[in-house]
C-alpha cells in the first residue's frame, strides 16, 4: 500500500529535497504552507506531485486536524525559523515556532494517530559551546542562543514522548547542510553568489566576518535521506547527521572563487565587526552512529557541493540577464 508522508516546511531547502526523495520512493507527499494564496516564488523548489495544504502549528486544534485529516505514516517537521540572522532575535516567536509547535505535533499524533512516525529536524546549535569535539549523540547540550535553546526543548520533548508514551519519534541533529536552494543570508550562499557575480562583472567585492571560522558543511540532499532512513529503522533514535569534517571560510572562498578563475584574496574583505563570538571548541559532528546503524554516508563532498552552488548561481544570473 502506498505510504503517506507529511512534510512541514516543504518549500524550504530541506523540505523540497525530502519531497523529491519521498516521491521517488513512491510516497503520497503532503506539504504544508502557511498560505496557498500567492507565494509562487517561495514555493519554486516544491516538486510536482506534492499535495499542498495550508497549515500553521499555532494551535493544537490545527495540528490535530492535519494529522486526523491525512493519517500519515510519517511526518517530517522541517518548518522552523532557520536563518542565521535569527539566532537571537525575537526569542518568543522562536520558542513558539521551533519549540512549542513541535509539542503540538507530538500531541496531535498521540491523540489522533499514534502509529504515525515523526522525524524532527534539530540542529547542531543545540551543542552551543561544547566541551569536546567532535560532537555525538552523548555530547552534553549547551545552546548559546534562542534558536538552539528552542531546538533543544523540541528535541527533549521528542525524547519524552518517545520514552513515556511510546511514540516513534526521533530527532535528526543536523549540522550545517547547504545546496543551491540555501537562503541568501547564509555564508556559503553569499560566497558562491559573490564568486559568480564578480566573475560576470556584476559585483566587485564581498565582505565577510572571519575567514578562519570553521564549519562542518554537507549537502542537504544527503542529509534528508538520513532523516528518511531514521523512520525506516526498527526503533526510534536520535542521530547526529554531519560530514564529520570541517572547512574554514577561507577554504570556502578559495574554492568558490578559484572555480571561476579568480583569486579570492583580491575581492574578499574581512570586517571584524561582523565576527561572531570566538568558539573555544570546534563544532564538528560525529556521524558514526548514523553510518553504523542506518548505513548512511554523505555522497557529495565539500568541493563538489561548492562547485554545484557556484554553477547554480552563474546559471541563475545568466537567466536573469537574458530576461
Amino acid at each position: 500500500m502506498r505510504r503517506t508522508a507529511i512534510i512541514t516546511g516543504v518549500s524550504g531547502q530541506d523540505g523540497s529535497y525530502l519531497a523529491e526523495h519521498l516521491l521517488q520512493q513512491g510516497y503520497r507527499v503532503i506539504g504544508t504552507t502557511r498560505s496557498l494564496a500567492g507565494g509562487a516564488e517561495r514555493r519554486r523548489w516544491v516538486p510536482e506531485g506534492v499535495e499542498m495544504v495550508e497549515f500553521e502549528a499555532k494551535t493544537l486544534e490545527a495540528a490535530r486536524a492535519l494529522v486526523a485529516g491525512h493519517r500519515p505514516d510519517e511526518i517530517y517537521n522541517c518548518a522552523a525559523r532557520a536563518s542565521s540572522d535569527q539566532l537571537n532575535d525575537d526569542p518568543l516567536l522562536t520558542a513558539d515556532v521551533n519549540g512549542l509547535a513541535v509539542v503540538r505535533l507530538l500531541e496531535a499524533i498521540r491523540l489522533e494517530h499514534p502509529a504515525a512516525r515523526l522525524c524532527q529536524a534539530s540542529s547542531s546549535e543545540v551543542f552551543g559551546n561544547p566541551a569536546t569535539s567532535p560532537q555525538g549523540e552523548k555530547t552534553p547540550f549547551s545552546p548559546r542562543n534562542s534558536y538552539g535553546a528552542a531546538k533543544l526543548y523540541a528535541q527533549n520533548m521528542v525524547a519524552n514522548y518517545r520514552a513515556r508514551l511510546g511514540l516513534f519519534a526521533a530527532s535528526a541533529i543536523l549540522f550545517n547542510h547547504e545546496s543551491p536552494r540555501r537562503g541568501a543570508e547564509f555564508i556559503t550562499k553569499k560566497v558562491c553568489r559573490a564568486a559568480a557575480e564578480i566573475s560576470m562583472n556584476l559585483a566587485r567585492s564581498l565582505v565577510v566576518g572571519d575567514l578562519d571560522s570553521r564549519r562542518d558543511w554537507g549537502f542537504a540532499g544527503d542529509y534528508v535521506k538520513a532523516m528518511w532512513l531514521m523512520l525506516q529503522s526498527e526503533r526510534p533514535c536520535d542521530y547526529v547527521i554531519a560530514s564529520g569534517k570541517t572547512h574554514s571560510v577561507r577554504e570556502l572562498c578559495e574554492l568558490a572563487f578559484g572555480y571561476v578563475g579568480l583569486d579570492f584574496a583580491r575581492y574578499v574583505i574581512e570586517d571584524p565587526a561582523m565576527r561572531r563570538p570566538p568558539e573555544v571548541v570546534r563544532l564538528q559532528g560525529d556521524p558514526s552512529r548514523a553510518e553504523r546503524e542506518l548505513g548512511w554516508t554523505p555522497q557529495v563532498g565539500f568541493d563538489d557541493l561548492i562547485r554545484m552552488m557556484v554553477d547554480a548561481e552563474r546559471a541563475a544570473l545568466a537567466g536573469r540577464a537574458r530576461n
